[in-house]
């Protein structure tokens, strides 16, 4: 919000300097991000009209003006663009020192005397613009000081608000705050209503229910709109950051900037009635302001003419009821729109408009007829006209009503671990505006309907802390015992999973939860994806459904940064539709990597990442949770065939682990071979609670096996038969060869395993030995067709 220093200062009267006001604002919450002088030292300055204005006769771009200051006339060498005869301008006399450390003085230019300066806007500190003379109103006095003209000098203030301070983007209500915590009185600011001359009006009707349940208007008629906008308005609507545009326009942004309230001008005979404010429709379209032709649907509001769509509700007028030099009737309006039905609507559109900023925040909804009233006050005396009749609708059930809250003393002082009288806290209460009444507990508060934020006690208390002091409350350290909770062993800690991860060279990723629904599509993985209703971009529009589409978006940024190894994990949650109800949320942990397995060095030899490198990342991950996993051959969409697997654990699937597929690497443009992982992270990490046991006594015995099976069939599945048939002798099962080549048929491969068997209450023997071998081969030729390796 930015606002004029003088502007500010009319509605609440103070001694403050400027720095101090500064202060304050920020100390209250309202942190003043720049301050910018305007119009300083300006003493020696006056308004001047050129009466004549000939060409040098030395050099082309320079005149010869004839200049009358009010208390006679001088010669001046001027070189902008815009000097014209019969322009105002302001001119700088001889001896007047302008900002910037400019001294006037009579000089010769090119052999012509010059005395005094006409200046431009930049060189007065006004204004940027240097392209020419600043042009005044023709009905600017010559000879009055500028500074008092332009009601110099002044300052330009920008704070930065909080969202819950939508009553902060107004002067007025950045007054209240002011008057509380500079102990002053906010200057009364009466609007009284203008009496109808005409029986011209238009009906107004509601179709919306609670998105907008107030609406006013009015028609002026008569109106000249050509009149241009009075300096003193043009000035505070530029001093905080709107151009005027037209005397009509500036009318409703200057009433928009002194109470908060978003108005708009209609052309009256661009109308036919009755005017509605409705959802619009699918399909419908309307031409903006800003020439652009929209297409709406039922998510937005719309402000309807005899059911046609003329403007967007909240955001932004239409092209074609637009007002003109040339309009002579006008329809004011003025309306209440809750924020939810404008919130994030703007944004859809590309667009971003005071209007929609202040009811995407929340407006007053008692301020349309006062808006409506002060603006018409404004417009007849500037420009005439014949006002008609006010006209409102309205639906009370869904205007929000102001309700008492109370303020307990004790409760004040619990919080704030102080106490502060209640004088200071009646001061504060009745500077922030807000009617108040002493009862024995301490206050009873009615909020004004332009405080939303206030709600319950504690945003009472915060309130009197603020404007109180921050500083002001001591500091205190907390007393009390703390109780501590010993971790579970029943999981792995978050921690334990970072360690390890960041052990085997990964580097940990935190990625926004929300990401492009055109990047789900491209992995398959848009079903179900929540959309969000309030997106902080159209690229960031869709609750994530999965971890790997973010993960590995940031790979490739690196990956195009020249980074050749790259190695990514991340814990995080994703989100799934789940009806009317709140979406399912679940934990996950996903990896991702290309490049070589190792770091660059001297004693490895280079080789390419692969599935299996991967593979032992997440079997070591798993070793944490004294967890065995199990990889069934897969083919998801986004998966490279043949390079796939489901991940399990005691039957029950993880997730899942590979390479992309060559298609999905091409339309992420990424260049290198990406293999990457995602799990569940709950079932992963739990693990039952570890019970110590004794060694058994007795020795193992070891048997070293290979057979010869078919290349489909899996060591995962050799692994299960062979452990199902060996027994409970079986200690543990090590596959040390995998072979193909000489010796063994194409299609087939041989593995050799070794058996490790003990007893925890005798020694084995050799028949116990043999059956057990003898039990496993059987198996694996019943099941697997395996035979034994001559």
């Amino acid at each position: 919000m930015k606002f004029s220093e003088n502007w500010l200062r009319q509605h609440v009267p103070t001694n403050a300097t400027r720095d101090e006001l500064a202060a304050t604002l920020t100390a209250i919450g309202l942190e003043v991000e720049d301050v910018a002088e305007l119009g300083e030292s300006l003493d020696g300055v006056v308004v001047a009209q050129i009466l004549s204005a000939e060409k040098h006769p030395e050099a082309d771009r320079l005149q010869v003006c004839q200049v009358d200051t009010g208390n006679g006339t001088v010669q001046i060498v001027c070189g902008a663009p815009n000097a014209r005869a019969g322009l105002k301008a302001p001119l700088a006399t001889v001896g007047a020192n302008l900002p910037g450390g400019i001294a006037i003085k009579a000089a010769k230019l090119r052999g012509v005397e010059s005395f005094g300066m006409l200046c431009s806007a930049k060189e007065l500190g006004v204004d940027p613009d240097a392209s020419g003379l600043l042009e005044l109103p023709a009905d600017a006095p010559v000879g009055a000081p500028l500074a008092h003209y332009l009601g110099l000098p002044d300052a330009t203030i920008e704070i930065k608000l909080t969202p819950n301070r939508a009553d902060c983007f107004s002067v007025r209500g950045i007054a209240y705050d002011v008057a509380a915590a500079a102990g002053g009185e906010v200057a009364a600011f009466e609007v009284a209503p203008v009496a109808p001359q005409s029986q011209a009006r238009l009906a107004v009707e509601l179709h919306a229910g609670a998105d907008a349940p107030r609406y006013c208007g009015r028609v002026i008629e008569g109106v000249d709109a050509s009149v241009p906008t009075p300096v003193w308005m043009a000035e505070r609507l530029r001093r905080s950051g709107i151009r005027p545009v037209s005397l009509l326009v500036d009318v409703t942004q200057y009433v928009m900037l002194e109470l908060g309230q978003p108005m708009h001008a209609f052309d009256r005979d661009m109308l036919k009635g009755p005017v509605g404010v409705r959802r619009a429709r699918a399909g419908e379209s309307v031409k903006l302001l800003d020439g652009r032709d929209v297409v709406l649907d039922g998510q937005f509001l719309a402000i309807t003419d005899a059911d046609r769509v003329v403007a967007l509700a909240g955001i932004m007028g239409g092209f074609d009821t637009r007002v003109t030099d040339t309009t002579k009737n006008v329809f004011l309006e003025a309306a209440h729109f809750a924020p939810s039905a404008i919130i994030g609507r703007g944004r859809k559109l590309g667009l971003h408009t005071d209007a929609a900023h202040r009811f995407e925040r929340g407006v007053a909804p008692v301020l349309p007829a006062t808006a409506i009233e002060y603006a018409t006050r404004l417009i007849i005396d500037i420009a005439g006209g014949v006002p008609g009749q006010v006209v409102e609708a309205a639906l009370p059930e869904h205007l929000q009503q102001p309700h008492p809250i109370l303020l307990r003393r004790a409760r004040l002082a619990r919080v704030l671990g102080l106490q502060i009288t209640d004088e200071q806290v009646g001061r504060i209460l009745h500077g922030l505006g807000l009617s108040v009444e002493n009862v024995a507990e301490g206050w009873r508060v009615v909020p004004p309907s332009r405080r939303f934020d206030l709600a319950i006690e504690e945003d009472l208390i915060e309130e009197v802390a603020r404007i109180h002091g921050y500083d002001a409350i001591p500091t205190t350290l907390p007393g009390g015992a703390s109780r501590l909770v010993a971790p579970s062993e029943t999981r792995i800690d978050e921690a334990a999973v970072r360690r390890q991860l960041a052990a085997r060279d990964y580097l940990e990723a935190v990625n926004y939860a929300f990401v492009d629904a055109q990047l789900l599509e491209a992995w398959n993985l848009d079903a179900g994806g929540v959309p969000l209703a309030n997106p902080l971009s159209a690229e960031l529009g869709v609750m994530r459904t999965a971890l790997l589409p973010g993960l590995v978006a940031a790979l490739g940024r690196n990956a195009a940064r020249q980074q050749a190894r790259v190695r990514l994990f991340e814990l995080g949650r994703v989100f799934a539709a789940n009806g009317n109800e709140a979406p399912l949320e679940t934990r996950r942990i996903a990896g991702a990597a290309i490049g070589s397995p190792q770091a660059e060095q001297w004693s490895v030899p280079s080789r390419g990442l692969g599935f299996h490198d991967l593979k032992g990342d997440l079997d070591s991950l798993a070793a944490l949770a004294g967890a065995e996993l199990e990889y069934r051959a897969s083919q998801p969409a986004w998966a490279h065939p043949g390079r796939s697997a489901d991940v399990y654990r005691d039957g029950v699937r993880l997730g899942w682990i590979g390479q992309l597929h060559p298609r999905l690497q091409r339309t992420l443009d990424l260049d290198a071979e990406v293999i990457a992982f995602e799990l569940d992270f709950g079932p992963l990490f739990s693990r039952t609670v570890a019970q110590a046991t004794h060694l058994s006594k007795y020795p193992s015995v070891r048997r070293d096996l290979a057979f010869v099976v078919a290349e489909k069939v899996s060591w995962a599945e050799v692994s299960a038969a062979v452990r199902s048939a060996a027994g409970p002798a079986l200690r543990d099962l090590v596959l040390f060869d995998r072979y193909q080549g000489k010796g063994v048929e194409p299609g087939f491969k041989s593995l050799a395993m070794g058996l490790i068997l003990q007893d925890e209450t005798r020694t084995l023997t050799d028949r116990d030995v043999d059956a057990a071998v003898a039990s496993v081969t059987e198996a694996l030729q019943r099941s697997h067709g395996a035979v034994i390796r001559g």
